[in-house]
């Protein structure tokens, strides 16, 4: 990944000013501000799985399976994060935000190490379908 691309790993200890409620105060990297991690349908066809590869296959999207079911994770970095990993606009904070549960928050565990399976590349994603499926790599030859 390039710099330009860089998640930016926030330490919420310098929050200046803002007050927070007991929600985001024990927070220490903003992980859920610093990524949007989408409920997907559960793969099972091999078409289904392919579709996965493709998405993957983009800058900052991974794929991840948890208790909670199949996700799509694009990480991305909110704007309105202060130094210090604050949010600068939480008194206005969209509904989505407020509504967030925390009560399984990472807090300072990564959605990598919490999840049951997590595909950050093609290569990783292709080796799971090709122990998941026998014969995932004859998929085209009816279409050839």
């Amino acid at each position: 990944m390039n710099a330009k691309n860089a998640i930016k790993v926030v330490d919420v200890d310098a929050i200046g000013e803002v007050e927070l409620d007991g929600k985001c105060g024990k927070c220490k990297k903003s992980i859920c501000c610093n990524s949007i991690n989408q409920k997907i349908p559960a793969p099972r066809s091999k078409e289904d799985f392919d579709h996965l590869l493709w998405q993957v296959s983009h800058d900052n999207i991974n794929i991840f399976k948890d208790a909670d079911g199949w996700f799509l994770h694009i990480k991305a970095h909110c704007q309105h994060l202060l130094p210090g990993g604050a949010c600068g606009i939480y008194e206005k904070r969209p509904w989505v935000c407020r509504e967030y549960e925390n009560d399984f928050c990472e807090y300072d565990e990564s959605i990598a190490e919490a999840s049951e399976h997590f595909f950050a590349d093609y290569q990783q994603l292709m080796k799971y379908c090709r122990q998941r499926f026998k014969k995932w790599d004859k998929r085209f030859e009816l279409y050839e």
